[in-house]
């Protein structure tokens, strides 16, 4: 068993409560780690053999796509999708988190993890 994990995903989405972040937007950071048996990908050097990155990444940039009125919400649409579209992947961690958040004071983030593991 293995960790894939993609770091800092870099993306501007429409996420939030308030009317105003739904107007303006603003920049979110999404990791990933998604545990896999390498076993044999180990042994083949064959893509055919683990979970192909790729996908994650585009299933988080799609999603991200998608307005949500709170993080927990797309989070947890990452980590269903995910799970859903490769039985190689047996757990995945979602962490998000939106940057400069309109609280009323300086904040460098906020975020949520979601964990899903495969039943």
């Amino acid at each position: 068993m293995g960790k894939i994990i993609l770091k800092d995903i870099e993306i501007y989405a429409y996420h939030g409560y308030y009317a105003e972040e739904e107007k303006t937007g603003g920049k979110f950071l999404v990791n990933l780690e998604m545990e896999v048996d390498f076993e044999e990908a180990g042994e083949s050097d064959d893509l055919n053999d683990t979970y192909n990155y790729q996908l994650a990444y585009d299933i988080v940039t799609h999603e991200m796509k998608s307005r949500s009125a709170i993080l927990e919400n797309v989070g947890t649409r990452i980590a269903d999708k995910i799970l859903k579209e490769s039985m190689r992947v047996k757990k995945v961690v979602v962490n998000i988190a939106k940057m400069n958040p309109p609280l009323g004071g300086h904040i460098r983030s906020v975020g949520i993890e979601i964990v899903k593991t495969r039943k």
